[in-house]
């Protein structure tokens, strides 16, 4: 069995979905038969890949690229949310006002110099020009404008607020506009499929410019010359035709099916979960038997584009031990694929112990009036905060665990929105389960505090604070005001389940960590600070905008951001 990199580690590979074998480094003058060629060969065509492949090929590079599965990785599955503002042409349809300036305020607070802001600056200032070069590639937008705060508006809106820009502090640093746009689609009852529209225009786009896509092909190593430089990979490629290919990709959507049809927390979950891993056995079988090993030359570069590694539980086990319990969010190709080849050349990585994880309290709006707490019973973030501030300040600070204090008058207010025709399926449903399986329930706030086990004195204080701030007698330690408070008063009093454990309202995780880049062309860095050559990455596989704190849309906008970065100076390094 050759020797693979695992986890970050060098040695016999310890699970085979995520085995990367060290790489192959050629001696001087050493000949090599390559199968196939390009100027550019992006690795993994989910956002970030195809991004990059249009951008190389829009430069007069020839594009290779391989892909594990079908393509589209977790781009293709999300909400369909880009993040984009400064004046772009659905803002301008809504008349929605925005700079770039106001725009880098506000991203400036979220980021916290995960990026620098020279590269922010850029982002923010090129926002509105990357939506216009995705309608150009197919991608279709629209400015029909939700104005209010919620964690994913009606499939008739395509406009919104996908962060936390209404939320004190931010309204105050920054002027709010809605940046979150969803790719236009025909509105149905479902927020399913919307990804689908910001991916499958973009990789027509790449197709009819030139790309060559071969899916199901699995790179197993880099191939290094002798002065260092990335040249080429070596990969497993199965045929795209006949019944091996078939089935395969059968078993594949199958898998996945069973796989994420459940969260994890939920009763049965176990069994849906086991199904989905016998299934995607039997397709590495059949995936094993069918493939053949090619080598592939990249005479400018190569772009590893291969999404997270939240499906690689060794890695999260390792490094984000905090967030195992959460529900993964996204493919079965995030398995860190992208960020153990970087590493197998030197590649750094960093903030693999960050995740984003999503505890959405609006909608119902009512319950974003209520107090979260910790297992102590004291508060610890704004509950108007965008689910992500939430969901990580829960997870890192507060060992997962989140109660959300409701009285009778909210429940009541938050069962009726929750009925509202505008409120989605996956908002609905986990609400009402919470509320009424997933909550304890007491006659008085002391009786909550004994049945919760919190600290009764610092419940008390966490009441009475929050009891003054809605009477108008103090300020809200967290920021809020007005009727983004509640005053509670009658009882009955409920504590819902929040936690990352949460049976009845899971709470999706994905990585934020990767590769680190230089920023000006997204290069691969090693730990010394110098550039592997040769090698790029981008989207999730690299250290990027939403490396610190996500926000609905920004992903998919740093895939455009640095997949174009990676193609445009891999393209421009074409070797001959």
């Amino acid at each position: 069995m050759p020797d693979t990199v695992e986890s970050g580690r060098e040695g016999p590979a310890q699970d085979a979905v995520a085995g990367i074998e060290t790489a192959r480094r050629l001696a001087q003058d050493e000949a090599i038969h390559w199968d196939m060629e390009a100027d550019v060969l992006v690795v993994g065509l989910g956002g970030a890949g195809v991004c990059a492949a249009i951008q190389a090929l829009e430069d007069g590079a020839s594009v290779i690229a391989l892909e594990r599965f079908g393509g589209g990785g977790s781009t293709a599955v999300n909400g369909g949310i880009f993040y984009a503002g400064g004046g772009t042409a659905a803002q301008r349809e809504a008349g929605v006002d925005d700079s770039a300036e106001e725009m880098f305020a506000y991203l400036r607070e979220e980021t916290q110099g995960v990026v620098s802001d020279d590269v922010l600056r850029r982002f923010c200032a090129g926002s509105a020009a990357d939506a216009e070069w995705m309608t150009h590639h197919g991608v279709r937008f629209s400015g029909k404008l939700y104005p209010g705060k919620t964690s994913y508006p009606h499939t008739s809106y395509y406009l919104y607020h996908s962060d936390s820009s209404l939320a004190a502090p931010y309204r105050h640093l920054a002027r709010p506009a809605a940046r979150g746009h969803r790719a236009f689609l025909p509105p149905t009852k479902s927020a399913e499929g919307y990804g689908a529209g910001l991916y499958f225009p973009l990789e027509a786009s790449a197709e009819r410019l030139g790309a060559t896509v071969l899916r199901r092909t699995e790179v197993a190593r880099l191939i290094v010359d002798a002065s260092g430089a990335v040249v080429g990979v070596e990969a497993d490629h199965m045929p795209p035709d006949g019944r091996d290919s078939e089935a395969y990709a059968k078993l594949v959507r199958r898998s996945e099916f069973w796989t994420r049809l459940l969260p994890p927390a939920y009763p049965g979950a176990t069994l849906t979960r086991a199904r989905g891993a016998r299934l995607m056995r039997r397709a590495d079988a059949i995936e094993r038997r069918a493939r053949r090993r090619i080598s592939v030359r990249a005479r400018g570069g190569v772009i590893l584009s291969t999404g997270g590694f939240i499906y690689n539980r060794q890695m999260i086990a390792d490094h984000a031990p905090a967030y195992i319990k959460g529900m993964p969010q996204g493919t079965a190709g995030d398995t860190g694929a992208g960020m153990l080849l970087g590493q197998s050349v030197g590649g750094d990585v960093d903030r693999l112990d960050h995740c984003s994880a999503w505890r959405f309290l609006n909608p119902p709006s009512a319950w974003a009036r209520g107090m979260l707490v910790d297992a102590t019973g004291a508060r610890f973030v704004n509950e108007t905060h965008y689910g992500a501030a939430i969901g990580s300040a829960m997870v890192e600070g507060h060992a997962g665990v989140g109660w959300l204090i409701l009285d009778a008058a909210l429940v009541k207010a938050a069962r009726a929105q929750v009925r509202h025709p505008e409120i989605l399926a996956f908002q609905r449903y986990p609400a009402m389960l919470a509320m009424r399986f997933g909550r304890k329930k007491a006659g008085t706030l002391d009786a909550l505090a004994r049945k919760m086990g919190f600290d009764p004195a610092i419940f008390a204080q966490t009441v009475a604070e929050y009891n003054s701030a809605a009477r108008g007698q103090g300020r809200d330690p967290y920021g809020k005001e007005g009727d983004e408070l509640h005053a509670f008063e009658q009882g009955p009093f409920y504590a819902v389940d929040q936690s990352i454990t949460a049976k009845y309202a899971p709470l999706p995780c994905m990585t934020l960590g990767g590769l680190k880049v230089a920023e000006d062309s997204g290069q691969v860095l090693r730990g010394d600070g110098s550039a592997v050559k040769g090698l790029f990455a981008a989207g999730r596989t690299a250290i990027g905008l939403c490396s610190n704190l996500y926000v609905s849309g920004l992903a998919v906008a740093d895939c455009v951001f640095s997949g174009r970065r990676a193609g445009r100076h891999a393209a421009a390094r074409q070797t001959g």
